[in-house]
């Protein structure tokens, strides 16, 4: 294992091993997942820069995670803002500093990218995502988090916890 994780932004070649990754993340948090449409919203984030950016997460030459920062726009945030979407590492390289630098990168990239504040959300069970993340100044809002299903033709997959 090396001291230090390299990235390689993720191009179509890749979605096999991101939605492996996919499906060993949604187990763990409890997201429901349908791979089929895991695969379509995937391939269009990488086909389209202006959406985000899809990374996978290298030891050497072998992926040991990924992690996915999706753009958007706020007033209240004053301008482009992102959303650390998506954020796996193998358990074998957790707790050994790998998240914070990890974190760090996808904070140069955003800044990079003209981001101006980044989001993310840890499901509350997840203590230690929930401390690192802390560490490197994200704070916790007084506001809920609230998301409504509005496609008609793309039902999303429900996990355990019902979303």
């Amino acid at each position: 294992m090396n001291n230090e994780p390299q990235f390689r932004l993720a191009v179509e070649s890749d979605a096999g091993t991101l939605l492996r990754f996919m499906r060993e993340y949604y187990a763990f948090d409890g997201h429901g997942f349908d791979e089929p449409k895991a695969h379509v919203t995937l391939v269009a984030l990488m086909r389209d820069p202006n959406l985000g950016r899809a990374w996978l997460i290298l030891d050497g030459a072998g992926a040991v995670g990924y992690v996915v920062l999706c753009f958007g726009y706020s007033l209240e945030w004053l301008g482009r803002d992102a959303f650390v979407d998506e954020f796996y590492l193998l358990e074998e390289y957790r707790r050994r500093g790998w998240g914070r630098l990890t974190m760090e990168f996808v904070e140069q990239e955003a800044r990079a990218a003209g981001v101006r504040t980044l989001h993310l959300e840890v499901v509350r069970e997840n203590t230690a995502a929930l401390q690192v993340y802390q560490k490197l100044g994200f704070v916790e809002h007084a506001s809920t988090f609230l998301s409504k299903w509005i496609a008609e033709d793309f039902s999303k997959p429900l996990g355990r916890t019902g979303h």
